[in-house]
């Protein structure tokens, strides 16, 4: 499988961003084959995981915080797999450009 997670973010002063996190695909098709994704966040977040079913939207998780963290996620898919991945979430003050990997 070649998926992956990246993200996105808004910083909104005060040391704080909306920040949002999905998943994606090199082209193959992989995607189509995923059912949810379970984000698991820092333990410091309220309820640290988090059920995706919003397929059309790569499976599209938004939040707000203050500070960088490795997230760990698993992808579901229709044959019963659970795929794990790991994305290093990237905040910055800056906009970004594209996204991040």
């Amino acid at each position: 499988m070649h998926l992956r997670l990246r993200n996105d973010w808004e910083y909104q002063g005060n040391d704080r961003w909306d920040w949002t996190v999905f998943l994606e695909d090199d082209g193959s098709g992989d995607i189509d084959t995923v059912i949810s994704v379970e984000y698991v966040l820092h333990p410091t977040f309220p309820n640290p995981r988090k059920v995706k079913t919003n397929k059309s939207q790569n499976f599209r998780m938004r939040m707000n915080g203050w500070g960088v963290f490795l997230i760990r996620a698993f992808a579901n898919t229709v044959g019963g797999e659970k795929i794990r991945l790991e994305h290093q979430l990237e905040l910055r003050y800056d906009p970004p450009i594209g996204t991040t990997e």
